[in-house]
């Protein structure tokens, strides 16, 4: 049972986990807190080499690593100093254990769940297609929910990927992101989205959800606790109504 949920800060996005906690509060039966970063409060000496040995390589490989002392140094400055973070995606799971050995001992039993919203691109290995996924969430302890990933692990509508391809062809390069996004038509959040927090809400109940229940994700794509692959569908499952499937609407409406 989820006696006790506490969300953790994000301050370099536009996510507000206060918001988040009060929309929380109205709809699980436990007491739900806010904290400052996580990061910066469980760091010790070990931390920033964690994060080095969680790094992706190569999207097609499932090992990760590299703890070589420019890339300690620099996982160092970015937990210091997270606006400089960037370009990195890291193993969620790698991420999760490092991130759980380092909670309070009187905290990390299953009764207290810790979500930290991260500035981080998490993603997991994928052993039917044999590559890296990007993911919004991680479920657990902690359950982690990676702002950069709401933009960045969903897939964009098609057309994007066709006019990506099209201005190659025609000048060379790779489009600027905010060229892209203001010439394709279709509802798709990018970095520092407005909708950010509404739509990070959805994935915030999905952990309690999931410790609750034991299920994952809902199949049903109007529900919040939905996880789809697509862009339009995390505008459909967070942003638009119904906020909850039939089933789920009993529980958390």
């Amino acid at each position: 049972m989820v006696e006790r949920v506490t969300l953790y800060r994000a301050p370099t996005t536009v996510a507000d986990a206060d918001a988040i906690a009060d929309w929380l509060r109205g709809r699980v039966d436990a007491e739900v807190a806010v904290r400052d970063r996580l990061l910066t409060q469980v760091r010790d000496d070990d931390l920033p080499e964690a994060f080095a040995d969680a790094r992706v390589l190569s999207p097609y490989d499932p090992e990760t690593g590299n703890t070589m002392l420019g890339i300690v140094r620099y996982e160092e400055r970015a937990i210091e100093n997270p606006d400089r973070a960037g370009g990195v995606i890291y193993d969620g799971v790698d991420v999760q254990q490092a991130l759980n050995a380092r909670l309070p001992a009187d905290e990390r039993g299953l009764d207290h769940l810790h979500v930290p919203l991260l500035d981080r691109v998490l993603g997991t290995w994928g052993d039917h297609d044999g590559r890296w996924h990007k993911r919004v969430n991680v479920l657990g302890q902690p359950a982690l929910v990676s702002v950069p990933g709401l933009y960045e692990a969903p897939a964009k509508p098609e057309d994007y990927y066709k006019e990506q391809q099209r201005h190659a062809m025609l000048s060379g390069d790779t489009p600027p992101r905010e060229v892209l996004e203001s010439q394709v038509e279709g509802d798709f959040l990018v970095e520092d989205d407005p909708r950010t927090t509404e739509a990070l809400k959805g994935y915030v109940l999905q952990a309690v959800h999931y410790l609750r229940t034991g299920e994952a994700f809902c199949d049903d794509e109007r529900c919040r606790l939905h996880n789809p692959h697509r862009q339009p569908g995390v505008v459909d499952s967070q942003l638009r109504d119904p906020e909850f499937c039939p089933d789920h609407a009993e529980a958390y409406q």
